[in-house]
């Protein structure tokens, strides 16, 4: 019959397709293809017009109905809320400017740079990187000169948005922006800690660890226990354990922390300096600019320097942490920081002219956004309405608040800016002068002269770096050996001539490069010695580290093929096999070819049980090897199992590269030239730059942190689709990616104790079961009648674990396993799709897998790969845990991520 073409919003079009596949099933599995014909709809439609009108927050009228907003946005908006408010007056208290301030610029934050900001789950308001900043312009001009200063970044900041030069921000070395903030953190804790102590902060860092020691000589006791209290609070909150920690960590640190010291204070009447919001009536609004231009100008560039980049660096975090977590049917868009730029200058015009502190996008808030389902920006607006009215109406509460109590919090806050995890980063990539001289720089001259005086040092290393070359030579052998370690300019040539014409005439000489630039001068000294050294007799090779020859092409075996491709199952020169042509545009079953299936049952017509018995092996083994369907049919079933079977381990280990057998002394096939090539490939490419990597490994064992279990089709490989590498993933393959009952009939043993090991051994931390398209062990359960009966080869005992996975598809007590926004394109997706989910419900079975779940250390994930597209699915969380109809098992796409995404 003819079969419809599948579109998204014709469901029919694929059980026709499949209606000669199930030819066979009996009339219950008609039955229910039918019913999926007639496409009973799922609760979210999978595509349309309609989806892609809505935004992720529901915000969007559908017909016209009006502004929505969605529930998650008002729950997050709270809890942001609650964390803003006491940090706002935090800030605000440390900079020395009115407490009013901070609750303008967190409201304008939210309002303003929430609606019109690029980044839709950033939160911006007062940070605690302009802190040093703003105080030191609000002791230089004052305060209503600084909110001038503040507009007039804004206006800067729009500017450069217009320029269209935001990305520009991301060039700077990490180096200096974590130096940066460090020496801001260092600076801030080093004030507040004066308040902490019950005095008054100094001017600047350093005279405020001058007057430490008199500090300390002079303490308030009533200060001391308010701040000591607010930071045991802060740090032991987050770990309070079991079943009560779970239910008060809902509450915000923050609040808690300023919440409980409040109301001990004033239940204990110590007297403290607290919280003064004067009227609103005698709010402090901008003054014209007064000073020296030169000083104006260089606190608006201060200014609009740290904010635009700590904005930028956390809307490109924000966005990280976006697309990391996994909510069904949530697709939040890209941060596009122009327009971030753009809308964070709006909100410093905004928040200066009404009196605020500067404003930049705040991680800790952000990542809270994040962390509590944000699912639009009208979290952020809604986070700046709470801020306002709070400022408006709750005006006698704030004002119990004990002004040590936020001068701890800042502290805190101050400390955690120097990250011991971009500590560990700077050091791992050799920038550590880099960063130390940045914080020290910003210490003790402020936040510009340090920041300057870091991107100084920054190039200084770089040149170090681009100049410094060592060279050596080594004789070995007979064989004299020059090694250039580094990059060759002209800088380096003249010690490298010098070390050149060390070596003398009439020898064999090699020249070892390893860097990644050499330049004219360079290049041009080489070539002059190697002609004058091979007139005298002499030879010269230029190598690189690894020992391939650079004057040379590296000798791979003839192909037509691009270096990536001896794992590609190409068909091209020498190697090529015959294969039948196919549609285009369709995806083939690789796995299983029909001729060779075998089945549950006898089949309606094929071989008989006797070819059965003789062909599982070779069937088997294509799928441990690799070889394709097509290519065994071609050679015919006698030849197959010997193609398939490829070189033996000792065959390996005595391998002559050269093409010849070594203990049959006859020519290697085609397939066994391809294998020994790409071992002697591997051995002169990518071992060199492993070898330590695994030498770590096998000195300190291994440590993965999942378990995959993955279909051991040919066309699967684990390391390209999940981006791992040696150590990160805990592999078990299987025919059908099954996961036997524990207990079950014919059960092997040898996934259950992989699982065991996994689990109770190596205690890794989540098992992914990825199932992918085409998959031949599903085709066969599809081909199989029920009721067949016949030869128990190995491979139908195996494939009977897959028997609920189709009685699952089958049974009307659970929803269809689909992928979000299409339908399944044939039935056999449909079964890939809902073997998946029954495999995750057989590992929940096992006794290991479990205990750990109950005890919440272990996560279980489901992933399907289409291989036609390349492109995964995950299975969205919590599905398949229970039996339960409301359930839907939907596959979400996952996207890529930008290099800067990935790098946040």
């Amino acid at each position: 019959m003819t079969a419809a073409i599948p579109t998204p919003t014709n469901p029919v079009s694929w059980t026709a397709r499949v209606d000669s596949t199930i030819r066979t099933t009996p009339i219950e599995t008609v039955s229910r293809f039918t019913r999926i014909s007639q496409f009973r709809r799922p609760r979210r439609p999978p595509g349309g017009d309609r989806d892609h009108r809505r935004g992720p927050g529901g915000s969007e009228g559908r017909g016209g109905r009006g502004f929505r907003i969605a529930g998650a946005d008002v729950s997050a908006s709270i809890s942001v809320f609650l964390i803003a408010l006491p940090l706002s007056l935090g800030i605000a208290l440390a900079t020395g400017a009115p407490l009013q301030a901070g609750l303008v610029a967190a409201a304008v934050g939210g309002l303003v740079v929430g609606r019109l900001g690029g980044a839709p789950l950033q939160v911006s308001g007062p940070a605690a990187g302009l802190t040093v900043v703003t105080a030191d312009l609000i002791q230089q001009f004052g305060w209503r000169v600084t909110c001038a200063i503040t507009v007039c970044a804004g206006f800067a900041q729009l500017g450069l948005a217009a320029l269209r030069v935001a990305r520009s921000a991301l060039a700077v070395s990490p180096a200096i922006v974590h130096g940066m903030l460090a020496g801001i953190g260092v600076t801030i804790a080093l004030a507040q800690l004066h308040i902490v102590l019950g005095g008054k902060p100094q001017s600047s860092a350093v005279d405020n660890v001058r007057g430490l020691p008199a500090q300390l000589a002079n303490l308030h006791p009533g200060a001391l226990s308010v701040s000591l209290l607010t930071i045991a609070v802060l740090l032991a909150w987050p770990r309070i354990p079991g079943r009560t920690g779970r239910i008060v960590r809902k509450i915000p640190g923050t609040l808690a922390a300023v919440a409980i010291t409040t109301a001990l204070a004033a239940l204990a009447g110590v007297s403290l300096e607290r919280v003064d919001l004067p009227s609103w009536s005698s709010h402090a609004m901008p003054a014209l600019p007064e000073g020296p231009v030169l000083g104006l100008l260089a606190a608006v560039l201060t200014v609009t320097l740290v904010g635009s980049v700590e904005s930028l660096l956390s809307a490109v975090a924000v966005d990280k942490l976006a697309a990391a977590r996994k909510t069904p049917g949530v697709q939040i868009p890209r941060a596009r920081l122009d327009r971030e730029l753009a809308g964070q200058g709006a909100g410093n015009v905004v928040s200066g002219a009404l009196g605020g502190l500067p404003i930049t996008g705040v991680a800790v808030r952000s990542a809270a956004n994040v962390a509590t389902g944000a699912v639009s920006r009208n979290s952020t607006m809604l986070h700046g309405l709470w801020i306002a009215i709070a400022a408006l109406l709750l005006v006698p509460v704030l004002d119990l608040i004990p002004l040590a109590a936020l001068a701890a919090l800042v502290m805190v806050v101050g400390v955690q800016m120097v990250n011991l995890v971009h500590l560990r980063s700077v050091q791992r990539n050799r920038e550590m002068l880099v960063y130390v001289v940045t914080l020290a720089a910003v210490v003790l001259t402020g936040v510009l002269e340090g920041v300057v005086i870091g991107i100084a040092v920054a190039v200084a290393v770089a040149l170090h770096r681009l100049t410094r070359t060592r060279i050596t030579v080594e004789v070995e052998d007979g064989v004299h050996r020059v090694r250039a370690r580094g990059q060759l300019t002209f800088l380096a040539v003249p010690r490298l001539s010098r070390v050149l014409h060390q070596v003398p005439w009439d020898v064999d000489c090699v020249v070892e490069l390893d860097g990644s630039f050499m330049d004219h001068a360079a290049f041009e000294a080489l070539h002059d010695w190697q002609t004058a050294h091979i007139a005298h007799g002499g030879t010269a090779e230029f190598t690189g580290r690894a020992g391939s020859r650079i004057t040379e092409p590296a000798k791979e075996s003839p192909s037509c093929c691009p270096p990536w491709t001896p794992w590609r199952n190409h068909q091209c020169g020498e190697y090529a096999l015959a294969q039948p042509s196919a549609s285009p545009g369709s995806e083939r079953t690789d796995a299983l070819p029909t001729d060779a299936l075998p089945t549950l049952g006898p089949p309606a017509a094929g071989p008989s049980s006797a070819d059965l018995r003789t062909a599982a092996p070779s069937t088997v083994d294509l799928f441990a090897v690799g070889l394709s369907s097509a290519a065994a049919s071609a050679v015919g079933p006698s030849t197959a199992a010997p193609s398939a079977v490829g070189l033996c381990a000792a065959d390996l280990c005595t391998a002559d590269l050269s093409g010849t057998h070594p203990s049959a002394g006859v020519a290697r096939s085609p397939r066994a030239r391809q294998l020994a090539n790409g071992i002697s490939s591997f051995q002169r490419n990518t071992a060199p730059l492993v070898r330590a990597e695994l030498a770590r490994l096998a000195r300190e064992g291994q440590r993965p942190s999942q378990l995959f279990l993955t279909c051991a089709d040919s066309r699967l490989v684990t390391s390209m689709i999940t981006s791992s590498g040696p150590g990160d993933l805990f592999t078990v393959r299987n025919v059908g990616n099954l996961v036997p009952l524990p207990g079950a009939d014919g059960a092997d043993d040898s996934v259950a104790a992989a699982i065991e090991y996994a689990v109770d051994v190596l205690r890794v931390e989540s098992i992914t079961v990825c199932g992918h398209s085409g998959c031949g062990a599903m085709q066969a359960l599809l081909n199989t009648p029920a009721d067949a009966d016949g030869v128990a080869t190995p491979l139908r005992r195996w494939l009977r674990h897959g028997l609920p996975s189709l009685e699952r598809m089958r049974s009307r007590q659970h929803s269809l396993a689909r992928i979000s926004r299409r339908l399944p394109a044939d039935a056999v997706e449909q079964l890939c799709l809902t073997n998946v989910v029954q495999q995750l419900e057989h590992l929940r079975a096992h006794e290991s897998v479990a205990r750990r779940l109950a005890e919440g250390t272990l996560e279980l994930h489901g992933m399907y790969f289409h291989v036609g597209e390349a492109q995964a699915y995950l299975l969205a969380d919590g599905v398949g845990a229970r039996d339960d109809r409301g359930d839907e098992e939907v596959f979400n796409l996952v996207a890529p991520t930008t290099l800067e995404e990935s790098r946040a």
